[in-house]
């Protein structure tokens, strides 16, 4: 049963693409153009995301392929190991390839050692491990719940209820988003982007043909080359972190840093910058793999972004220059950072007394805008939503009518132990192709879904009494009814923090560190529901059987709980100071506890005195009702004058990235847009077949290569073995200041 659906075993369906529709005044537009396709037909060229979805990756299916095999679960828990450290799905992918091949070659296939090797390594094999290892490595939040307690609370969290903590956290968001699959797994609209250049390479890897070996020669001769390139911005060159010519011809003033400086953590903007190294270029998501158009309204928002903050901060706008440029911190008014713990009694509240001896806290005010602007994205995906996809919103709370609720519950299989999974077949050509190839496994169906909700929801009543997180029961069931309202609204929605957090403040006055469990409970739900939704679409991409992904993802979750507790100790004994300091470094930085405390403080103690009607931020709420109007006027201007394709323009993602820079290295922006544009649009357009072949192969070699080569220097050079071996400073390495030799601001 889905929620999607009336009842468990309904396929959804979805309107075809029309293979004739043009742009809406009749004569194609830039996103439809094309060059090398036959005869001068359109054919070839990839306008939507089911023309995506089937020709990019391979719809076929061999059901003969075992993905119950030991070295799947071998290699799976091995990987899951380093889930605290992997992220990179392409890099799990690969390593695990590797290790797959070995196996397969090595281990004779006679007598009792044919169970450990049963035949050729495939592609659902290296599925199952991706989905096992990349659960393990997905309770960041959770995480940093704990770090920030121990860096700013002095508070050394409980080993047990720690890991049950991670392990509730998570669960959650899987339990509440399985239970969504109809509605935002199933459909081909559902694209997912950032997993095709993974399953691209799969199919290259696993297929034969001579059209696989040519992709595959390619992945592998693109994969060495950035594999050796990488050494270099990441060890013995840092300086092409960011090339910056302004920095380079005027390293000693600070408007130069600030506006043109970014290769080291919160330095500048990194305007004009040009970077060399894939690592930041595709940190965020690959940018061979977003659509034009929503590249569109990144770029604008980023132009904006740099406009505003730097009109912001040289206004003095909330006493801007008091602080640093960028920061997350707290300050004092004279630009100290703020001593937390001297405002709050021995429970872990606000004490007014001493908050009146300490004075309010500041924020630096390009964060303040960076919290504006997510509001007001927040808001305008709501009217965003409402103008441009009624007809979708119609279809994902459809599941809310009387009669659809009344079929679910007589449909609902209690005995979960017992249910077979199975789903009826359907012909509809409409239906997307990759999910009928899937109905021939069991399903692991709603019912298994329900229970890990409720396992996972007694779990964490427990701890956040066990854990003294002074959130009380009915705040932890407010925050889980947001995320479920949140998961069908927002899905990755990064605004929807600010938004929590706002709401917990409100709830729990005073209580920061319960405002730091409500945000775990109510936004981290969301991001988890993503990632599984994320990992069961590459199982549906790979025709990975449901139940298969169902088992790797939990039996990841359960050992990436200890292990992500283990790894995030180890992190704060060995690079406390950093973690703690405004900058940090390109490879450690403490910059998300950062942000994760000050909001806390900031919303969960101090959000009546702050952001209230009439206080220092209190622009930051108003802009929730601001936000509701900003898509009305390109609505209409797109409803009237469609020429002048008002379309592209997402107004919630434009809002969003106005403060996109607030954090982090950013000398990379310049060169991920030029990227973007020459995959989606030069090539997309003028090379459609090419693209097709290619592009989603090269975006896999191009992260592979990088992410292994990333991992060694890790542990070879980097500290995350203990210590780390910087290169010789010289003028590329300059390991004294910021390596584009920008001043480095105190």
């Amino acid at each position: 049963m889905s929620l999607a659906t009336a009842g468990e075993h309904i396929v959804p369906s979805e309107k075809a693409p029309s293979t004739s529709d043009k742009s809406f005044d009749g004569k194609g537009d830039i996103e439809t153009a094309t060059v090398d396709a036959p005869d001068g037909s359109e054919e070839g060229v990839l306008s939507n995301e089911r023309d995506i979805a089937t020709h990019v990756i391979s719809v076929d299916d061999d059901p003969s392929l075992n993905p119950w095999t030991f070295r799947a679960f071998f290699i799976g828990l091995g990987l899951s190991t380093f889930g605290g450290v992997l992220v990179s799905l392409m890099f799990l992918a690969v390593v695990s390839y590797i290790l797959g091949i070995f196996m397969e070659t090595f281990i004779p296939r006679r007598g009792l050692l044919r169970y450990l090797n049963p035949g050729p390594f495939n592609k659902k094999e290296n599925a199952f491990i991706v989905i096992m290892a990349s659960a393990s490595a997905n309770s960041a939040l959770g995480t940093e719940v704990l770090a920030v307690q121990r860096l700013y609370y002095n508070i050394t969290p409980n080993a047990g209820a720690s890991v049950f903590l991670l392990f509730s956290s998570q669960l959650l968001g899987y339990g509440i988003g399985g239970m969504m699959r109809g509605i935002l797994l199933y459909p081909s609209k559902m694209l997912y982007p950032g997993v095709l250049p993974l399953l691209s390479m799969f199919d290259a890897l696993y297929e034969g043909g001579m059209a696989a070996r040519k992709k595959l020669r390619v992945f592998y001769f693109v994969f060495s080359a950035i594999f050796i390139w990488e050494l270099f911005p990441e060890w013995i060159f840092p300086l092409l972190t960011g090339l910056s010519i302004f920095c380079l011809a005027v390293p000693n003033n600070a408007a130069v840093s600030r506006v043109f400086g970014g290769t080291n953590g919160n330095e500048g903007l990194g305007l004009l910058s040009i970077c060399f190294d894939w690592q930041y270029i595709s940190s965020g998501i690959n940018p061979m793999t977003i659509p034009l158009k929503a590249q569109f309204s990144n770029f604008l928002g980023y132009i904006l972004c740099m406009v505003v903050f730097v009109a912001v901060y040289y206004n003095n706008i909330w006493k801007a220059q008091n602080f640093p440029f960028l920061s997350q911190l707290l300050y004092y008014e004279n630009g100290t950072q703020y001593n937390q713990t001297l405002i709050l009694n021995s429970d872990y509240e606000v004490d007014p007394t001493l908050l009146a001896e300490q004075g309010l806290p500041y924020y630096s005010s390009t964060w303040i805008v960076y919290l504006l602007t997510s509001n007001l994205g927040l808001a305008a995906t709501f009217t965003h939503l409402l103008l441009w996809n009624w007809d979708d919103l119609g279809f994902a709370w459809g599941w809310m009518s009387l009669s659809s609720i009344k079929q679910m519950w007589s449909n609902f299989d209690w005995k979960f132990w017992k249910a077979d999974g199975m789903r009826k077949q359907d012909d509809d050509e409409n239906v997307d192709p990759h999910y009928r190839q899937m109905l021939k496994y069991p399903d692991a169906p709603n019912s298994w879904y329900f229970v890990v909700f409720v396992l996972a929801f007694i779990i964490a009543l427990v701890v956040i009494y066990k854990t003294n997180s002074t959130l009380p029961w009915w705040g932890f069931i407010v925050s889980l009814l947001l995320a479920t309202i949140s998961i069908l609204f927002f899905g990755a929605l990064y605004a929807i923090t600010g938004f929590v957090q706002m709401i917990g403040g409100y709830l729990h006055r005073g209580k920061p560190v319960a405002n730091m469990y409500f945000v775990l409970y109510g936004y981290n739900t969301v991001s988890q529901a993503q990632l599984l939704l994320r990992d069961l679409k590459i199982a549906q991409y790979a025709k990975l059987p449901p139940r298969a992904a169902f088992t790797a993802q939990i039996l990841g979750t359960l050992l990436g709980a200890v292990l992500n507790f283990i790894m995030m100790n180890s992190i704060i004994d060995n690079q406390r100071e950093i973690l703690l300091s405004v900058q940090g470094t390109n490879i450690w930085s403490g910059q998300q506890p950062q942000q994760y405390n000050s909001q806390a403080i900031a919303w969960g103690g101090l959000s009546n005195e702050l952001f209230s009607v009439g206080e220092r931020y209190q622009w930051v709420p108003w802009a929730y009702l601001l936000g509701l109007f900003v898509p009305i006027p390109f609505w209409i201007i797109h409803r009237y004058w469609p020429k002048l394709r008002a379309d592209y323009l997402y107004t919630p993602v434009i809002c969003y990235f106005i403060g996109w820079l607030c954090v982090g290295i950013n000398s990379s922006i310049l060169s991920y847009f030029t990227v973007a544009f020459l995959s989606q649009w030069w090539l997309r357009t003028r090379y459609p077949r090419w693209f097709a072949k290619y592009n989603y192969i090269i975006g896999a070699a191009l992260d592979g290569g990088t992410q292994v080569m990333v991992f060694i220097l890790s542990f070879a050079v980097q500290g995350a073995a203990g210590t780390s071996h910087l290169f010789t400073p010289w003028w590329g390495a300059n390991q004294g200041g910021n390596y584009d030799h920008c001043l480095m601001l105190n």
